[in-house]
């Protein structure tokens, strides 16, 4: 097939599936990069999908704690994984985003990462096919130390790229999009663990082969490996380099935008409430798992019900990001505040409900749709609001105090020994309420884009 047949199919599939019209839209990039913003659409839409992909497979929420605990790792090696796999993926972003001012090309970096996080996860398949107990846990979570901050400088670069080669009111759907694409093969890959008894039965994953978790980190390394490929094909053009200086200097100093930026300052307080929909499915997993729902928590089960929200509700809250991405954080915070209140009085006063498979599978499933609409609402108001010159910068001051907000959820843990799952649960539903309402009274980046 020649280029210019190639550069045809890429303009039908843009046209397709961001619904561009021979108009073209090219709001707030640069004039030089209209031209190419099929094929930016299209390598964004496919690195995402492999990479969100990738994610369901090697869940810190999910995955990776059923591996720990199946062959013998302690406890405590599993309670750490989601605060170092979030946090961790935030925290170094305000020091990379110097570097990436500096450097007018910026995919590098999200290729380089997507490499370093496919290393992350070979090692870690060796370390299950080698290791077991206390020694399988410490390498696991130092793998995952080095996967969440190679995470970390991708997610710094895909929002400046996003921001100079996608258009407003398109890098909503494309985000949505990828989810629901991810979530379609997120729900085969249940499928086969689900329906193939022969080769994945209850009995051969309860006696904690390593076999099917080193298939799964080996499958997720290579799509993250195909993902940079494809993303080394985004044609970008140069980016502004003011403003370098002393990586941790210039770092410090960027934090005075939380007072100085009022819309900046208050999304990032919105975005620190709405941590409580990610921490929202852990629990509800624990209430369902504590009243004797067995079957909803295989691990088949469990990605089926994440997969198909991701399938269901991408494309909507992608869409509706597009006109009024603060309307989809308040609308995705309660709405798992809803989820999470129907589990709390069920596990209160009818305990017995949750007993039924599809009562379950139906907490998991909402909470995993509002938990979609907070990310994807919250990263297109961001991209959005920013302009060329301070988007990375915004990306990595927020994703920084965000860190250290998700890093305080390991408290979450003594105070449910404390205190009981319920007052967790009563705590995560307060902030969401807050976060919701807050939400709401945010301006509108997208108005400019009608």
């Amino acid at each position: 097939m020649s280029n210019t047949d190639d550069q045809d199919l890429v303009e039908r599939m843009y046209g397709y599936l961001a619904d561009d019209e021979d108009a073209r839209v090219c709001k707030d990039i640069p004039d030089s990069a209209c031209a190419d913003q099929p094929q930016a659409f299209v390598a964004h839409l496919i690195a995402l999908t492999l990479t969100k992909l990738g994610d369901s497979l090697v869940s810190a929420r999910l995955v990776l704690p059923w591996l720990l605990s199946s062959l013998g790792a302690p406890a405590a090696f599993i309670a750490a994984l989601v605060p170092l796999r979030e946090s961790l993926a935030l925290l170094p972003q305000l020091i990379v985003a110097q570097q990436l001012r500096e450097t007018p090309i910026r995919k590098w970096f999200w290729v380089v990462g997507s490499f370093g996080q496919a290393a992350a996860l070979v090692g870690m398949l060796v370390a299950v096919l080698t290791l077991s107990g206390e020694a399988l846990g410490w390498a696991i979570v130092i793998l995952l130390t080095c996967f969440s901050i190679a995470r970390g400088v991708c997610s710094v670069a895909i929002k400046d790229v996003q921001g100079k080669t996608i258009s407003k009111t398109r890098r909503g759907r494309m985000s949505g999009l990828a989810a629901s694409t991810a979530g379609f093969l997120s729900v085969l890959t249940a499928g086969v663990i689900l329906f193939s008894p022969q080769v994945f039965d209850e009995q051969w994953l309860a006696t904690g082969s390593p076999w099917l978790f080193a298939g799964l980190l080996g499958f997720a390394a290579i799509l993250w490996v195909v993902a940079a490929l494809v993303y080394a094909q985004v044609p970008e053009v140069p980016g502004a380099t003011s403003g370098g200086g002393n990586a941790l200097t210039e770092a410090v100093r960027s934090l005075q935008l939380l007072w100085t930026d009022r819309q900046f300052g208050q999304f990032v307080l919105t975005r620190a409430l709405l941590v409580s929909s990610a921490f929202a499915i852990p629990y509800i997993v624990v209430v369902i798992q504590r009243s004797g729902e067995g079957s909803l928590t295989s691990l088949g089960g469990m990605m089926l019900a994440s997969g198909l929200a991701g399938l269901v509700a991408g494309r909507f809250w992608g869409r509706w990001s597009d006109r009024a991405s603060h309307q989809v954080m308040a609308a995705a915070a309660l709405m798992s505040c809803l989820v999470m209140l129907a589990t709390l009085l069920m596990y209160q006063f009818e305990r017995q409900w949750l007993g039924f498979q599809w009562v379950g599978a139906l907490l998991i499933f909402s909470a995993a749709v509002a938990h979609h609409g907070a990310r994807v609402g919250r990263k297109t108001y961001l991209v959005d609001m920013a302009t060329q010159d301070n988007r990375a910068q915004f990306t990595a001051v927020s994703n920084t105090v965000i860190g250290f907000v998700l890093l305080m959820g390991i408290l979450l843990g003594p105070l449910e020994s404390a205190a009981g799952i319920s007052v967790v649960l009563g705590l995560l539903i307060a902030l969401g309420i807050i976060a919701g309402l807050r939400a709401l009274t945010l301006p509108n980046p997208q108005k400019d884009s009608d």
